[in-house]
């Protein structure tokens, strides 16, 4: 189609946020609105302006006979600590706090709009590692999980606790849960996930990291990497944790001690979020 180039940058628009992480060529797009390359790069820079001075992300140029321009989510600093202290500011309920300790936080885990900042805050915290795909494990760690993954265009892939006959053949790892101290089983189907890949694990709370240590182990009987462990937020734990400190990120960190709730910032930094509003001329 023959298009203004009003129209193209809409579509264009959409096309790249739709397609994230995908080396587009300029030829796609010079055959998609029937203009010239020359006008084509022209777009593409006025979006690559746009995209850096509102935060939405980062659109590389791929040189070469292979290349074209790819989009990369993401958010900025000023953006994602607001977010942060918006939800920070929700979770400190004591109305939350359930027996045994747990946080009620799927008010919030339920909201599209929430759960996209977070996929965006996640994604931007790993940016500077190669994820071939997302892993969580059944079931409240799903929606986040599905976020980032999507964001991040790769395969998103769910880890049970009991196989289905529509699995086919399966792997799994027994491993003590943290917080139960009990024997559970992890469940995934072999068709899942690829040899050789990198993968980022999410999940929605840690406690004992009993569930992240099983994945971690069923990662490697796909002979697999894994690239990351994120959650969304963790609580004080008394005794000794299934994973390091050092070895996951989380954006909240809770304490529920006597019946009232605290929320505190988590381990994560900004490291990897820009505070660039203005494209350097």
């Amino acid at each position: 189609m023959k298009a203004k180039r009003s129209a193209r940058l809409v579509d264009m628009t959409r096309y790249l946020m739709e397609n994230p992480n995908t080396v587009v060529p300029l030829t796609f797009f010079a055959n998609r609105y029937d203009s010239a390359k020359s006008s084509i790069s022209e777009d593409l820079t006025i979006l690559r302006k746009t995209f850096m001075e509102t935060g939405t992300g980062v659109l590389e140029t791929i040189p070469g006979a292979a290349g074209g321009s790819m989009f990369m989510p993401g958010i900025q600093k000023q953006e994602a600590s607001r977010f942060i202290d918006e939800v920070q500011s929700a979770l400190a309920d004591n109305s939350r706090v359930l027996p045994g300790g747990y946080v009620y936080m799927n008010d919030l885990l339920n909201r599209p709009s929430i759960l996209r900042q977070i996929g965006r805050i996640i994604a931007t915290l790993y940016s500077d590692k190669k994820i071939d795909a997302v892993l969580t494990v059944a079931t409240k760690g799903i929606p986040v999980a599905q976020s980032v993954a999507t964001l991040l265009n790769v395969p998103f892939v769910i880890a049970r606790h009991d196989s289905r006959i529509t699995d086919g053949s399966t792997i799994s790892v027994n491993y003590i849960s943290g917080s139960q101290k009990r024997i559970e089983k992890m469940v995934l189907s072999k068709r899942s996930l690829p040899a050789n890949s990198n993968v980022l694990i999410v999940d929605d709370f840690l406690r004992g990291g009993g569930s992240a240590d099983g994945l971690c182990s069923l990662i490697k009987e796909f002979d697999s990497e894994v690239a990351g462990i994120a959650f969304v937020a963790e609580r004080d734990y008394e005794g000794q944790r299934k994973i390091s400190e050092d070895d996951y990120t989380s954006l909240f960190k809770i304490d529920t001690n006597n019946g009232d709730i605290k929320v505190d910032l988590g381990n994560f930094t900004y490291d990897n979020f820009s505070d660039i509003t203005k494209e350097e001329e």
